[in-house]
């Protein structure tokens, strides 16, 4: 299945394509183009719209995208669920859930976008972040 989403990917359109190949398509092609082009490339190659307004998967009622996927996807481990506030908090503006690893990963973020990748490139080299984060929230939900 094809995916799109805005180019210059931050934390959310990193966060969502790791969930993608992780738990819900583990053969996902993610497409990044310009804003105003997302509606016109998901119509031409039949590519799911995510995080952008106005799509299923996209911000909704003060949560962010990743959050949007976990419901849809009725993802219930309890590992991605603390790691959906961590996201969250790495997100958006108005924090609900206070989580302070997301300062961290919100400058994990900022950094990858200063070293001048491709989006591709981006999600090849921070996926393994996602993947040791999500190590660390099944640690600690062990434990709660």
């Amino acid at each position: 299945m094809k995916w799109v989403t805005r180019e210059k990917v931050k934390v959310d359109r990193v966060a969502c394509p790791w969930l993608i190949k992780k738990f819900i398509d583990p053969t996902a092609e993610f497409l990044f183009v310009p804003a105003d082009k997302v509606a016109e490339t998901a119509d031409k190659t039949g590519a799911i719209p995510y995080d952008v307004p106005n799509v299923e998967l996209g911000h909704k009622e003060g949560k962010c995208s990743f959050e949007a996927f976990i419901t849809k996807y009725k993802l219930e481990d309890s590992a991605l669920l603390l790691l959906s506030k961590i996201v969250h908090g790495a997100d958006v503006q108005q924090d609900l859930y206070k989580m302070p690893e997301a300062a961290g990963l919100k400058a994990i973020a900022q950094g990858f976008s200063y070293l001048g990748m491709s989006d591709h490139d981006i999600l090849k080299h921070e996926f393994i972040v996602y993947d040791a984060l999500y190590a660390y929230c099944k640690q600690k939900s062990l434990k709660t």
